[in-house]
């Protein structure tokens, strides 16, 4: 272990090993270690029995649910988007061989007490139960406005720059009502909260475009696809690519203590004895606690379930997202659901997440407006845990600290921080301009 390292990656964690599977890939020489004897960190996925042991203390589940072993239950459970940063990551690094991808049966929103598919175009704004008629026609019109708009095209904007103009004038132009511009915001854009509306524009017009083009992609009912196996597949798909550029992985390697020097610049890290010097060290906010601070806490429930979730035309995968407002709430709710189709549970078991950023210490008591739709379930399990963001100065100390997984169901907010990461570390923006269909083969063989 005492060699010199471009780079030493403390933990397993999507981000950490998107990261360590990029820089393998550029030709830097990467030591990933991790002081947990599994891969996945935070964002590991556990079987029936780990489950059970991590959160009711025992390794004895009820023979009813199945084999523990055909279960898959990510810990940080999120779709990619077909289009989106992390499907072009995945093919821009090769990792798309060691997976195989199935889409995602649904893609719905929280309105006024029931769930209705989410119109992401303007032949299903027509169709669409979620708004009246003059709305949806305000709507059609909308959406083919995005549809068309190409931002080296001045004719498509319609005399407004995107750059300078909020998405409010833009969507006022158009006169939606609120109802609309909710989904519009929260579920095609993926906005966690109303502070969008003042931003400029482009970012929510680039979100609902990638919304657009990712559900045209599989023809399917929603814009997100899944490993098989779930999540749990893909830190061992970057622990293969980046062996085969020449990187090492280390499990079960306890402590992991960053060693700093004189000037307080990471130099290397000291496990059993032994230091791997570096230059860089990239890690998850639990290998340097003094240089994070705590920004929230998740909110979660994890539901095992007999059935798919009513209303949603009984699809074996489906987000649904409750926006802020039609809870009265600060964040919005988030409802994944995953099933024996992409192979996470055995046959006729459903699992279902539903998470929050918190606002309270009772996740029961404020999770309850998603546990409501799911209808009967077997089992439930809570879960509270803190959000942290890193509060050093990489230029200093040469680390570079990921930020907690939020409540999100989708993978765009990790993407932001993997690439945002990635500048810092090689000062350098990733090539991210794949041919998508390298993706798509393993989406329809599923």
């Amino acid at each position: 272990m005492d060699e010199e390292y471009d780079v030493i990656v403390l933990g397993t964690g999507l981000k950490e090993c998107i990261l360590s599977g990029l820089l393998s890939v550029d030709g830097l020489k990467v030591l990933h270690m991790d002081r947990n004897d599994y891969y996945g960190g935070e964002s590991t996925s556990l079987n029936l029995i780990q489950l059970w042991k991590r959160f009711k203390g025992n390794d004895k589940p009820p023979e009813h649910l199945g084999p523990s072993k055909e279960y898959n239950v990510d810990m940080v459970p999120k779709f990619m988007m077909a289009n989106g940063g992390l499907v072009r990551v995945l093919i821009h690094t090769s990792v798309t061989k060691y997976l195989n991808f199935k889409a995602v049966d649904g893609s719905f929103v929280y309105n006024k007490g029931k769930i209705y598919k989410v119109p992401a175009t303007d032949v299903e704004a027509l169709k669409s139960t979620l708004m009246g008629l003059f709305e949806k026609r305000r709507a059609r019109k909308f959406f083919i406005y995005v549809q068309d708009y190409e931002e080296n095209d001045p004719k498509s904007h319609e005399g407004m720059d995107l750059h300078k103009v909020t998405s409010r004038e833009v969507i006022s132009k158009y006169g939606l009502d609120d109802n609309t511009i909710d989904f519009i915001g929260h579920a095609l854009a993926l906005h966690r909260d109303d502070s969008y509306l003042d931003a400029p524009a482009i970012d929510t017009v680039k979100r609902m475009k990638l919304y657009a083009e990712s559900l045209a992609r599989f023809q399917g009912g929603s814009p997100y696809i899944y490993p098989l196996y779930g999540l749990g597949e893909l830190p061992q798909g970057f622990a293969r690519l980046s062996a085969v550029y020449g990187g090492t992985y280390m499990l079960n390697k306890p402590e992991c203590k960053v060693e700093f020097d004189e000037n307080g610049k990471a130099y290397g890290v000291t496990s059993e004895g032994e230091t791997a010097k570096c230059k860089k060290v990239v890690c998850d906010p639990s290998y340097l606690p003094s240089k994070v601070k705590k920004v929230g806490k998740v909110a979660r429930a994890i539901c095992i379930m007999s059935h798919p979730i009513p209303n949603t035309n009984d699809s074996p995968s489906v987000q649904i997202i409750l926006p802020q407002k039609q809870l009265g709430r600060r964040s919005d709710m988030y409802v994944f659901c995953c099933s024996y189709t992409h192979n996470v549970a055995p046959k006729g078991k459903y699992i279902a997440f539903v998470s929050t950023e918190a606002e309270t210490d009772h996740p029961e008591t404020e999770l309850k407006p998603g546990i409501d739709l799911l209808g009967p379930v077997d089992e439930t399990f809570f879960d509270i845990y803190d959000r942290y963001e890193p509060t050093n100065n990489h230029e200093e100390d040469s680390c570079f600290i990921s930020t907690s997984y939020d409540a999100t169901t989708h993978f765009e907010t990790t993407v932001e921080d993997v690439i945002s990461m990635y500048r810092k570390i090689t000062g350098k923006e990733p090539d991210l301009t794949v041919d998508l269909n390298a993706a798509s083969a393993a989406a329809d063989d599923a």
